[in-house]
Formats: structure tokens, sequence, C-alpha cells
């Protein structure tokens, strides 16, 4: 199984209505991409976050689903309202889960 982290930036103008409406639509990618096992974003509550305001955790089948899931069309289309909002910056972390 992979683990997918995304933290995400956002300029000071983008909206909270904004970060939650990119969040739903992030949430709605788990019934249409295949190979998503689980899917979490919320605001990142951390003092340390470096200005990093929502965070997002995809657990997925195998590679393969991790890299049929970025160029899907459903995400693309989520990732274009996210930077039309304001997205600044990301950092992404994945990883394998040792079972």
């Amino acid at each position: 199984m992979i683990e997918h982290m995304v933290m995400f930036k956002f300029k000071e103008q983008t909206t909270k209505e904004q970060k939650e409406e990119g969040m739903n639509r992030l949430k709605a990618l788990a019934k249409v991409i295949p190979g998503i096992v689980d899917l979490q974003t919320n605001h990142n509550f951390s003092d340390r976050s470096k200005g990093y305001g929502v965070g997002l955790t995809v657990r997925f089948e195998s590679r393969d689903s991790l890299e049929t899931y970025g160029p899907h069309p459903e995400h693309q289309k989520v990732v274009t309202y996210l930077k039309e909002v304001g997205l600044e910056d990301t950092i992404v972390v994945d990883f394998e889960i040792q079972e």
C-alpha cells in the first residue's frame, strides 16, 4: 500500500469557502478514481505549519494506483480549481506502508 501526503499553501486572498470547496472536490475523488483505499483532507491546525493550511492523505492499493491518480482527468480538474482560487505551493510525500 502507498501513502500519499500533500500540504497546500494558499494565497492570503483565498477564502475559507474556496478552501472548503477544494477539500470537498478532493474528497469526491475517492469515488471516481480506482485504487483509492482512503482519502482524508482538512484544515491544518498546527502552529508549525509554515503557511501550509490544508492537508491531504490518500492511501492507494499500489504504486500503479498512485501513478493513475496524478494525471486522471478528475484529479486534474481539482488541481485546476485549486490553482484558480490561489494555490501557491504544495509539499508532497509518498511512501510505501510496511505491513
